[in-house]
């Protein structure tokens, strides 16, 4: 049983499709097909079940590639930790983020990144809260960039900033003549949410649950831009991250929404990087945080002021 062996494994388990997993491990698929017979032969076990149509793990199938990722995720922790000894920020990182921060975050911090650590490679995964902290667990990402706080003794995580949010009125509400909206004056309005999974949900419900809204079981949007054209075209209005309100951030025309402020003294969302405890490079998780700290846009309230050291801040 060698660790190529189970590489293949854990890339048919994550695909799902032997064809798509050896294209992800650069191989043939009849050479995918061999290694997984010779390894079922080893181990006198049906990995997986297989049909024309189908690709299942077996009951101890489960059990094995369970295994085999805390295998290889061991063999990265070693040579995670030998570039520690080099430079923390060498290397690849693999970073979850939920996406309604990724798309109005991300770009105001790449081309900082990529100056001031040319030699991190940083992948970028984007999905719901649940989804990415399951793959973080599986040490299938490295660190995520999310909505605190999370639950779990076995996360570490640092606040980052803490984004407002703004509501979202058609050009016509009688609401866009106040400069500040509260959630009494949402009291009777149809108030547009994500579909359920998505933090930006609970938050919405958190600040306006009172809010009488007809048809909110009924419209349930997939993300912020189709929760942006249903507001545009004067089905509801609806609560944004501030992130999600700048200039291109969207391709909806800025003149067929009405943005305002959101009076509560809680309207806002914390922001954080979350990563296993004991992860072997912690030093590259908060020096990123420190990096996005630094070029922060104007709308978000950084926590800890940029150039301060973060290395002590993990709570």
């Amino acid at each position: 049983m060698t660790l190529q062996e189970l590489r293949y494994l854990v890339a048919i388990a994550d695909t799902g499709h032997f064809g798509r997993a050896a294209q992800a491990c650069h191989v043939g698929q009849p050479t995918l097909s061999t290694q997984l017979r010779k390894l079922e032969d080893y181990l006198g076990v049906i990995v997986f079940e297989r049909d024309r149509h189908h690709l299942v793990p077996t009951p101890v199938g489960e059990q094995i590639i369970e295994r085999a990722r805390a295998a290889l995720a061991i063999v990265e922790e070693i040579r995670a930790l030998a570039r520690q000894g080099q430079d923390p920020m060498d290397g690849p990182l693999c970073l979850g983020v939920i996406p309604t921060l990724g798309p109005y975050l991300i770009p105001h911090l790449l081309g900082a990144l990529h100056e001031a650590a040319p030699a991190l490679h940083l992948f970028l995964r984007e999905d719901l809260t649940a989804n990415l902290l399951g793959r973080l667990r599986q040490c299938r990402l490295d660190a995520l960039l999310l909505a605190l706080p999370v639950a779990g003794g076995d996360l570490e995580s640092v606040e980052l900033f803490r984004e407002p949010f703004v509501v979202a009125l058609p050009q016509d509400s009688a609401l866009a003549r106040k400069p500040f909206i509260g959630a009494e004056d949402l009291d009777g309005q149809n108030v547009l949410l994500l579909e359920e999974g998505h933090c930006m949900r609970d938050h919405a419900l958190a600040l306006c649950g009172s809010a009488a809204s007809p048809a909110r079981d009924e419209l349930q949007a997939t993300s912020l831009e189709t929760l942006r054209q249903m507001v545009a075209a004067g089905v509801g209005c609806t609560l944004l991250p501030a992130l999600a309100t700048l200039p291109r951030a969207s391709s909806v025309p800025s003149h067929l929404l009405q943005l305002r402020h959101f009076a509560a003294p809680d309207a806002w969302r914390s922001i954080g990087l979350v990563w296993r405890r004991h992860y072997p490079r912690e030093k590259t998780v908060l020096r990123l945080a420190e990096i996005i700290v630094a070029n922060l846009p104007a709308v978000v309230e950084a926590v800890h002021p940029p150039g301060a050291s973060l290395l002590t801040a993990a709570a």
